[in-house]
């Protein structure tokens, strides 16, 4: 688009806008009233400008997103169980950095009714703000303290949310390609079993024949509890025999 019709669209633009019927109205002497709701107006105008600025942006920022790659290695077990995983850092400094680019910006407010719950909320320049929630109960797995078990799930929500507000994935989130029709058992979740074993010190490839899979990745969400209720039967039984 030329200069000069950007230009020429600009004065279409505000020719046609509530501020336009407000000075005239000023010009006129209009009364309060009809001002009161010409300025309401010019409200709804704004507040859908700016939406309409929020999605172009967002839309130009997904045309070309950047690529979250798995930065942050666990291993457990002399190397036997390994896993990789987004850091928040990894995925705050790659998506915020591509985000400013189009005038749009990210930020967190948590809460606790139980469960801990992060709002992650993307803002853009002219004001309008779209958020997505998730909540979790704390991460009370290994050794934490209740704060650090707190802290552990608020990092985790914090990095998904950003993801999941985004439409984002990090790279080889899915596990090579996965089966779309059965789902594996998240990060968080597999954080959880890795400490629950390293605790107990229980044979990992027993476990993993008792869960009938080849390994800890492969177990899906819907074998998750049967994982968990297994494991804390275990550390129940272990501290009555003490």
């Amino acid at each position: 688009m030329s200069k000069e019709l950007a230009k020429k669209e600009e004065v279409k633009i505000e020719a046609n806008s509530p501020a336009t019927l407000i000075q005239q109205a000023v010009a006129g002497g209009a009364d309060l009233e009809k001002l009161e709701k010409l300025m309401v107006l010019q409200e709804r105008w704004d507040a859908n400008e700016a939406k309409k600025a929020y999605h172009k942006s967002m839309s130009q920022f997904k045309a070309n997103p950047p690529v979250i790659e798995k930065d942050k290695k666990v291993s457990y077990g002399a190397g036997k169980t390994a896993y990789n995983h987004a850091s928040l850092a990894n995925v705050c400094a790659k998506i915020s950095s591509e985000l400013s680019k189009y005038g749009l910006s990210a930020s967190w407010s948590t809460k606790q009714n139980g469960s801990v719950v992060v709002t992650c909320r993307i803002t853009h320049v002219q004001g309008h703000s779209e958020e997505t929630s998730l909540s979790a109960p704390a991460d009370g797995s290994g050794s934490k303290n209740p704060i650090q078990a707190i802290g552990s799930t608020i990092t985790y929500l914090e990095r998904y949310t950003l993801l999941a507000l985004t439409g984002l994935a990090t790279s080889d989130q899915d596990d090579d390609g996965k089966g779309a029709d059965i789902n594996f058992i998240t990060e968080a979740q597999l954080s959880n079993i890795v400490d629950l074993i390293a605790e107990l010190d229980v044979d990992e490839s027993k476990f993993c024949k008792f869960m009938k899979v080849e390994k800890l990745t492969d177990i899906t969400t819907s074998d998750y509890q049967k994982a968990i209720v297994a494991l804390e039967t275990k550390k129940k039984t272990a501290g009555q025999t003490k």
